[in-house]
């Protein structure tokens, strides 16, 4: 039988390792009476751990919410799992500081042996880019800013928030975007993240219009506290309307790109969230499309292996007659 002190932290962490936990069941792991659970639940209650008891003979324990977060007791393959995701999430961005802070704190509290496992595995690997389909790098998303939109979605409140789309984004083509720059209230329904980007789906109250707007290019005004009932998106799928969206209105940069091929071709050939096709006729189609940068589309309309005409935004036009140019000195042949 293990001693008292043994016996709490042991306890304390089957707790937490999952949601529920018939006491006999917690007797039979420890090897002790369910009377003795029963007085170390008090125990852990008066060292101030929520547990909270379930009625009946089957009644079962469960760690409940506390005013503050209690110590976490880890084995050692979650010890390890935790520090090797924080490594990992020092380079996302929005949290690398507070990953590196937490990662110091488990690394102080680690065993030697662990500490020397993790510390061989990190020190024996190298990390590749992660971001290689475009040459813009990754935006910074405040991570205020996603728990203050994470929380009106959970409450059902109204959020009200600036919106500033860069300016490079409302100039892109003829248009502008679905969702442009100023102050929003809108109904939030659901956050979605995609290529390192995050976007929140909501529902204007006043005309009932749907729209995905960039998390970094939001800035929460506070918490209004009107509860709204919820209207859901008819087809329920946010993630298909984040990727329809951005594919339409959502880059720095898009434009319009006559390919001289039918539309099934070309649908055939690219990814739905890419952009969005529009038979011209039998023959030809119009793919709207966009990304971060020229460079980031011209690689992309190089790909797809057809012939293509490209008339905006001009910028486009001047970046392909220069990669032209640069492909045709590269095998000798003038422009």
């Amino acid at each position: 039988m293990l001693e008292t002190s043994s016996r709490l932290l042991a306890l304390l962490s089957l707790l937490q390792s999952r949601p529920d936990w018939p006491g006999r069941e917690l007797a039979e792991r420890l090897g002790v009476s369910t009377r003795t659970i029963r007085n170390d639940i008090d125990r852990l209650r008066e060292l101030g751990y929520p547990v909270e008891a379930g009625r009946g003979p089957t009644g079962a324990y469960r760690l409940g919410p506390g005013a503050k977060l209690p110590p976490l007791l880890l084995d050692d393959e979650e010890a390890v799992a935790v520090a090797i995701g924080l490594r990992a999430g020092t380079g996302v961005s929005g949290i690398a500081e507070s990953s590196a802070r937490a990662l110091t704190k488990l690394d102080q509290m680690l065993p030697h042996r662990l500490r020397r496992q993790i510390a061989a595995l990190y020190d024996s690997t190298s990390k590749a880019p992660e971001n290689l389909d475009t040459n813009v790098d990754d935006p910074e998303v405040d991570t205020t800013s996603l728990t203050a939109i994470a929380s009106a979605i959970r409450d059902r409140h109204w959020l009200r928030f600036d919106y500033l789309v860069p300016t490079e984004a409302e100039d892109a083509f003829d248009g502008t975007p679905s969702a442009p720059s100023g102050r929003k209230l809108v109904e939030p329904y659901r956050l979605v993240n995609w290529r390192r980007r995050w976007y929140l789906v909501g529902r204007d109250p006043e005309d009932a219009t749907w729209a995905a707007y960039r998390v970094d290019w939001t800035t929460p005004l506070g918490p209004t506290g009107r509860v709204f009932t919820p209207c859901p998106l008819p087809d329920e799928d946010y993630t298909a309307f984040v990727l329809r969206n951005v594919a339409a209105t959502g880059w720095k940069v898009h434009a319009r790109i006559t390919v001289l091929a039918p539309a099934g071709e070309v649908l055939a050939r690219i990814h739905a969230a890419v952009g969005v096709v529009e038979p011209l006729d039998d023959e030809t189609c119009v793919l709207v499309t966009g990304g971060d940068s020229l460079e980031t589309i011209a690689v992309y309309i190089g790909m797809l292996g057809l012939d293509f005409r490209v008339t905006s935004p001009p910028g486009l036009v001047t970046h392909l007659r220069t990669l032209g140019a640069r492909y045709l000195s590269a095998v000798g042949s003038p422009l």
